[in-house]
This record gives C-alpha cells, structure tokens and sequence, in this order.
C-alpha cells in the first residue's frame, strides 16, 4: 500500500455533531479521519451520517503485485465506512469496535477511484451492522462488505470491559 497525500476537503460531519464531541475533548474530524492508515491509503469520508456514509478511495497505491485494487484495501474502506455510521448511530457515549467483516470481491479494478457506501441493516443499543457497497468510476460494484461493530460504552480511561 503507497503512500497517499489526501486533499484537505470540508468536513462531513454536522456542526452540532463536531460540538458535542468537542464538549467531550474528542475531535471527531480527526477521529474519523480514518486514522493513519486511512489517510496513508487516501481514504475520504466525504458524506456521513448514522443512515448514510459515503466515502472514496484512489487505486493506484492500493493494488497488489497484479496491479489489481488489493482485496485488503476493499475491506479497510469497508470497514472504515461502517465503523464511521456506527459510531455515530450510537452517540458520544459509547464508541464503536469491530467485531465482524466480511468481503466479497467481484471484480478487479486497475486505475481510478473506488466509492463505498455504507447504509445500516441493523441499529441497536449494543450492536450496529452496517452494509457496504463499493463501486468503480463507472458505478460497478466492486466489493459488497457488511460489518458488525459492539458498542461499548466509554469510561474516563477508555472503553468498558
């Protein structure tokens, strides 16, 4: 996987949103920025909502030696998508923590961007499974993922048990 230099782009997330985690001393910009290894693939979150989570990813940089988009770097954008709706489907109280994911891979990608869209098939008080479609620039389904993420309530020092 290559390093990749993201293009700063506006935030996805309410401003109501951004303050209440403020309040919380936790910057969710950052938190969701999909972390070091997000940005080093050149992940984007560009929409996000607990119903909707849409974000890109480039291939180039992200292939394995058949210069094919890396099955890998399907499920990090997967599960970054999911991990994203889940999180804030259970609020500032409680963070999300992936349990299960799992990918199908239908077919290769060599250049160009790869989009993910994760939508939720379930929402609950202790758990969150959420859909993901990813697709190329031409809007064919590339990768179909679903993860489970447990959320867990949050303590001064981090996540219960």
């Amino acid at each position: 996987m290559g390093e990749q230099t993201p293009t700063s782009s506006p935030t996805p997330f309410p401003q109501e949103v951004i303050e209440e985690y403020a309040g919380l001393g936790v910057d969710i910009v950052a938190l969701f920025s999909a972390g070091h290894l997000g940005s080093a693939m050149g992940i984007q979150v560009t929409e996000a909502s607990a119903d909707r989570v849409v974000g890109t990813m480039p291939v180039k940089g992200n292939t394995q030696p058949y210069g094919l988009l890396h099955g890998g770097a399907s499920a990090v954008l997967a599960e970054t998508l999911g991990s994203v709706g889940a999180m804030l489907h259970a609020g500032s109280g409680k963070i999300a923590v992936g349990v299960d994911l799992n990918a199908t891979h239908h077919r290769g990608v060599r250049d160009g961007h790869v989009t993910g869209v994760a939508t939720p098939l379930h929402r609950g008080r202790s758990s969150a499974t959420y859909d993901i479609a990813i697709t190329d620039d031409q809007g064919r389904r590339v990768c179909s993922a679903r993860l489970t993420c447990a959320l867990r309530p949050v303590t001064p020092n981090g996540i219960t048990g």
